[in-house]
């Protein structure tokens, strides 16, 4: 019997090995748990089903790829970046415009990847709190999380900008829609600035890391904090008495950029471009619990309900959140952060 291939099936092998002759890519990221689990669902299957070596290295940011750059020794072709630190580079001129022709990003939420810098995971920003002194009915809203009569209890709070206004500015009435416009200028974020001034007393800690608020929690330092969604799942496997909401939280994302110069440029659209489809971004939370940002992964049946119900870029839980803006970040940051240093020294 003669056995006949589709077209599609023929052209589908035929550009798999013309993407692998010879073709290697280097990517950078941050090591530890998170590269484990974007190798094994991300880069380790998509190398096995195009061809194309792989080759990991660990880094220090984008302080490493602006050094490569401005020497002109560039060597990474891909490097896993926070979705503000991209914007940033990109402002810089450090990185390569990616190619959407190439990269599919149909299935993307829109504000999950930008000009250069396309998401690979999904996090929030969110308000959790202690379990032994709230139960479960802790606060419902960043008004909740201000609100010390409510809700009396020791805080910690963001010691650093980013992720920091947008609470502060959505507890004192700002629409979700409207947090970045009222952001955007001086008196926006004075404004963001006192209502910070006004929990000031009743916050003990002004965490830098997503180690030290998921510590507080486990320690039981405080009754309330502001933090990173996973880092919070991983604490209350430890036995941490928290919880959190994903309401008003800010969804934001992780992503892969292409430094300028980049030896391997052309091979590496090809190669995130395959990262990016939904039978390997559906396998992420098996090994980390951020979510994938291509909508798409919910319906290969691997993520199962549950698992989506806590996954931030789950539709239910995207919903209900506000996306982080990187044109406010890219145009607003440097003026913020300082204004924002000068009131934690006051």
């Amino acid at each position: 019997m003669k056995t006949t291939i589709s077209t599609a099936v023929v052209a589908s092998i035929l550009a798999s090995a013309a993407m692998a002759a010879d073709k290697s890519v280097t990517i950078a990221s941050w090591g530890g748990s998170y590269q484990e689990a974007q190798s094994k669902a991300l880069f380790e299957p998509a190398a096995a089903n195009t061809g194309v070596e792989v080759k990991q290295e660990t880094y220090g940011g984008m302080s490493d790829v602006r050094l490569q750059v401005s020497s002109g020794q560039v060597t990474l072709d891909i490097v896993a970046s926070g979705s503000g630190s991209a914007a940033r580079a990109a402002a810089e001129g450090l990185l390569e415009k990616l190619d959407y022709g190439v990269i599919d990003v149909s299935n993307f939420y829109p504000t999950l990847y930008s000009d250069y810098c396309v998401g690979g995971d999904v996090f929030s920003t969110v308000y959790a709190w202690n379990t032994d002194t709230f139960g479960e009915d802790g606060p419902q809203s960043w008004a909740d999380f201000f609100d010390v009569e409510k809700f009396p209890g020791k805080r910690a709070y963001r010691g650093k900008v980013a992720g920091a206004l947008e609470p502060a500015i959505l507890a004192d009435g700002v629409a979700p829609e409207d947090v970045y416009e009222v952001l955007g200028s001086e008196e926006g974020i004075e404004r963001a600035l006192n209502k910070i001034r006004e929990l000031k007393p009743h916050i003990d800690v002004f965490w830098t890391s997503g180690a030290q608020h998921a510590q507080l929690m486990k320690d039981g330092e405080v009754d309330m904090t502001t933090g990173w969604n996973g880092r919070f799942d991983n604490a209350k496997k430890d036995g941490a008495k928290v919880a959190y909401s994903f309401n008003q939280a800010l969804l934001d994302y992780d992503c892969f950029a292409i430094p300028k110069g980049a030896p391997n440029k052309d091979v590496a659209m090809e190669f995130l471009n395959e990262i990016s489809k939904p039978e390997y971004q559906d396998d992420l939370p098996k090994y980390i619990t951020y979510g994938p940002t291509n909508k798409a992964a919910y319906d290969t049946g691997e993520i199962t309900a549950d698992v989506a119900a806590g996954l931030p870029s789950s539709p239910d839980n995207a919903a209900k959140q506000v996306p982080v803006s990187l044109d406010w970040y890219a145009e607003w940051e440097t003026i913020a952060a300082e204004m924002y240093q000068e009131m934690l020294t006051e």
